[in-house]
């Protein structure tokens, strides 16, 4: 069997990959930041690329060289564990957060703006019939890089690529002065902001879907899984690093005409305005749709799919059942579901960081079953600490912890845990060399 494709299905590949990742978060969290950090944009914009590109892209090769599912990249833990992590990480990244996110932030920035007194009847009708489109557009899993890599991405990409452009070209005012932690601690700071385009999550979701979609296309053997694959996250990499350099340096010279803005996404909306006049809402408002659509595509798809292998319903009936629980959970208000679900981040990012990180490392673990079990029920533990403090809980006990006052208590025991790791086993399997020695 044939296992290459043309340079245009490679190009097609790369960009619905992009597509599924371009969503909500990544379009309305960059801005904000970027007049936050005002004068010390590079290194917070250097610290949000580290989780919302430089994170998702490792991801992807992390599946990929692990046997492209999530049996292989987590074939060191306990069934039941496993099954348990990617449940949570479905429903988080799916129909509880992620998906409705996408509808509510379409709403909010590409609909809501051309109505004078928007009601909740608005919201309800937009839902349905955003979510219905998706279904829609997901009903058929072997036919998404066709409607989404060589349609409707292309037209995506044309609109940000005038609008990132048009920043650099024409920026609409001068960069100010930093605010809150980003005058403190510009990296760590837009490394957490990264967490809210929950990238990282979604590339443990997308990796999946697109071997599933590269099969469709006759695409079975692992080398060359592997190798298109690599070739689709660096593409989609690419695109991704473009639009959030261009939506930071928007951001940080939005100051004159957005100021006091409290969201990213009427940073975007009145700094796109000011750009190109009345007829600027316009093409936002395709760009955004267009972007939060696909996404919403990449999730219905990847959970449908992941939980159609898991029970007996069948993926159609799935892709029912998530689009009408993302249409429901829409309705609960934009800025709600992102106060919700940053908690729920901060528990599971590191988890998800750690699991990647062990990838690279398990072929250099003496144990990697016991070395998987230990750092990542670490990473869990002292994650759950920082969630615990990102909801406003206080836990002064432990405070003493490194890192922990900026919200990454979790890092140095999970990098201990793990280095402690590499010498356990260590002399068993010596052991063992020294006998097939004599």
């Amino acid at each position: 069997m044939n296992q290459t494709l043309k340079f245009t299905d490679i190009i097609a590949v790369g960009f619905t990959l992009f597509a599924f990742f371009l969503g909500a978060g990544n379009i309305i969290f960059p801005p904000l930041a970027g007049q936050l950090a005002g004068d010390h944009l590079l290194p917070a914009m250097f610290g949000f690329l580290l989780t919302a590109v430089g994170l998702p892209l490792m991801t992807i090769i992390a599946i990929a060289v692990s046997g492209g599912s999530w049996e292989h990249l987590t074939r060191d833990l306990p069934k039941r564990i496993s099954v348990v992590m990617a449940v949570l990480i479905f429903v988080i990244i799916g129909p509880a957060f992620a998906a409705p996110r996408t509808g509510l932030v379409a709403y909010e920035m590409a609909v809501k703006p051309f109505f004078t007194q928007p009601t909740q009847l608005y919201l309800t009708v937009f839902s349905i019939v955003f979510f219905a489109v998706a279904m829609f557009l997901s009903w058929s899993q072997g036919k998404l890089i066709d409607a989404i890599g060589k349609f409707l991405t292309p037209v995506l990409v044309l609109g940000l690529l005038i609008l990132g452009l048009a920043v650099f070209i024409d920026p609409q005012g001068e960069i100010l002065a930093a605010h809150a932690q980003y005058l403190t601690e510009p990296l760590t700071k837009g490394f957490l902001e990264g967490y809210n385009t929950m990238d990282t999550l979604g590339a443990l979701m997308f990796g999946m879907l697109m071997v599933d979609t590269l099969r469709c296309r006759g695409i079975t053997e692992p080398k060359a899984t592997t190798n298109y694959l690599i070739k689709a996250a660096l593409i989609a990499a690419s695109g991704l690093a473009f639009v959030y350099v261009s939506l930071f340096y928007l951001g940080a010279t939005s100051s004159a005409v957005a100021s006091g803005a409290d969201n990213g996404g009427t940073v975007l909306s009145i700094y796109v305005q000011s750009l190109f006049g009345p007829y600027g809402q316009f093409a936002l408002s395709l760009i955004v749709l267009l972007a939060c659509l696909t996404t919403s595509i990449g999730l219905i798809s990847s959970c449908s799919d992941y939980f159609s292998s898991l029970t007996s319903i069948p993926y159609k009936a799935w892709v029912i059942i998530v689009g009408v629980v993302c249409a429901v959970v829409a309705n609960v208000g934009l800025a709600q579901l992102i106060a919700l679900s940053v908690p729920v981040l901060y528990a599971l990012y590191p988890v998800a960081i750690v699991l990647v990180l062990l990838t690279f490392l398990r072929s250099k673990l003496p144990n990697p079953q016991a070395s998987y079990r230990v750092a990542l029920s670490v990473s869990f533990i002292f994650s759950l600490l920082d969630a615990l403090k990102a909801a406003g809980i206080n836990v002064p006990a432990f405070e003493h912890i490194p890192l922990f006052d900026i919200g990454m208590g979790w890092a140095l025991p999970s990098a201990i845990a793990i280095v402690v790791m590499f010498f356990v086993g260590g002399a068993k399997q010596s052991a063992q060399k020294q006998a097939k020695a004599l």
